[in-house]
This record gives structure tokens, C-alpha cells and sequence, in this order.
């Protein structure tokens, strides 16, 4: 089953590209507090800031609240 006119498929991005693009071409960055590729400072530093900007993550606040 075709869910689009032929001629109008295409690839699907996967998601690095998706994340890259975004950077590239809105200035939006998306990241994982646990990417592997940055450093324990780098890690902390996006955690800090989702915090300030979002909120803890639920799993964060049920750890502090005990």
C-alpha cells in the first residue's frame, strides 16, 4: 500500500540530521543529558540548564523527594 503519489516519496532523515538541520538552519539544539560524546561538565551543564529552563525531570524530583 502507497501512502503517497508516485514521484513523491523520499528518504526519511534520521534523527542526527533532524538535530543537525535544526541547529543549522533555526538555531534550535536538541541533546541528550546522557549523550555519551560530552564530558561529565558538558553533561551537567545541559542538565542545569533543562532545569531552568523546563524543570527537573520527574525521575530527578521523585529521587529528591525521597
Amino acid at each position: 500500500m502507497r501512502w503517497h503519489p508516485r514521484g513523491y516519496g523520499g528518504q526519511r532523515r534520521d534523527p542526527e540530521q533532524v538535530k543537525r538541520d535544526g541547529w543549522q538552519e533555526q538555531g534550535l539544539l536538541a541533546i541528550s543529558a546522557d549523550d555519551p560524546r560530552l564530558t561529565w561538565p558538558e553533561r551537567e551543564l545541559v542538565r542545569e540548564l533543562g532545569e531552568k529552563l523546563y524543570e527537573p525531570r520527574m525521575a530527578e524530583r521523585e529521587v529528591a523527594n525521597g
